[in-house]
């Protein structure tokens, strides 16, 4: 089984399952969709994660001020982490 890959500029690679966020709205989404995926309804994943349903809304709507850690553990539960590279064309 083959998992189709994408050359970025900065020679890394996408796989079929990565994706390059680059808003708090997209990783919202992404959220959402994850939630949705593993048939996990908002106040699942507040439950889960030790937050409130409030905070997994503003998460979803991509609010820009919401604490990272607490944005981190709520993707880790839905099996997604962050991985930080060098962006394309950035000196190094």
């Amino acid at each position: 089984m083959s998992t189709s890959k994408k050359i970025i500029p900065n020679g890394h690679f996408l796989t079929g399952s990565d994706q390059v966020i680059q808003s708090t709205a997209e990783l919202g989404q992404l959220a959402r969709e994850r939630q949705q995926q593993m048939a996990l309804t908002q106040l699942d994943v507040a439950g889960l994660s030790n937050t409130g349903n409030r905070f997994i809304v503003e998460l979803e709507q991509g609010k820009p001020t919401l604490q990272l850690q607490k944005v981190l553990d709520v993707l880790a539960l839905l099996g997604l982490e962050v991985v930080i590279r060098a962006k394309a064309g950035a000196s190094q």
